[in-house]
């Protein structure tokens, strides 16, 4: 029986939607721009991907969300859409770490990875992968000093949003700044939520709420 997988990415600015079978994305809709237009984009991308593989909503499998950290905002329209469509359907709700998903845009053979993701002016949120993106470090708020990181002696790859601004602390030789990669996808949760949904590693859609990592604060 073949798995279809919704996975929603809002954790930042990109506002992403694939539709995966069997963990391969067949259609990907994504935006990322400034003015956070998840709340308009978010339910057209997808019932655009859906249209496009010819799918309905009852062929779900079930609907993976990218859990955190990142914007606030973005997270509650994720999370409160996915949590929604899982009511609706009747389906299970798989939680995503929104680091991984950044770090596993990259493919490198050895060294490490480590996703910053903009937490305002030179705070980031992070944590360390392996190559293979396994992480070896906690989920933490750091602000980016010249001593971030010092103690990692590997090749360490830096991907995000947040390269320009760390550029101008983090200047150790072992230090590879990525451009390519800076927000999440939601093409990079298909594997990952596929790999989960195997192992039967859900949430439950009543209970759970975004990782936030820090306490949301209103700007004054």
């Amino acid at each position: 029986m073949m798995t279809y997988i919704l996975n929603i990415e809002t954790a930042t600015k990109n506002c992403s939607v694939a539709l995966a079978k069997d963990g391969e994305v067949l259609f990907c809709e994504e935006i990322a721009e400034e003015g956070y237009s998840h709340a308009e984009k978010l339910h057209v991308f997808i019932e655009t991907v859906l249209k496009k593989a010819n799918l309905t909503f009852n062929e779900l499998s079930a609907v993976a969300v990218s859990q955190g950290p990142g914007s606030y905002t973005g997270l509650r329209i994720g999370v409160s859409a996915a949590k929604g469509l899982c009511l609706a359907l009747s389906i299970p709700l798989i939680a995503v770490d929104t680091l991984q998903v950044l770090a596993s845009q990259l493919k490198v053979n050895a060294g490490l990875i480590v996703p910053l993701i903009d937490a305002r002016r030179m705070e980031v949120y992070t944590a360390v992968f392996t190559a293979q993106w396994q992480k070896i470090s906690e989920t933490k708020p750091e602000i980016l000093t010249e001593n971030s990181f010092q103690e990692l002696q590997e090749t360490v790859y830096f991907i995000g949003d947040c390269n320009e601004k760390a550029k101008t602390v983090l200047n150790k030789e072992n230090f590879v700044f990525i451009e390519k990669a800076i927000y999440p996808s939601a093409r990079q949760m298909a594997l990952l939520s596929f790999k989960l949904f195997q192992q039967n590693k859900i949430v439950d859609v009543a209970y759970f709420e975004p990782f936030y990592l820090k306490e949301f604060r209103f700007a004054k």
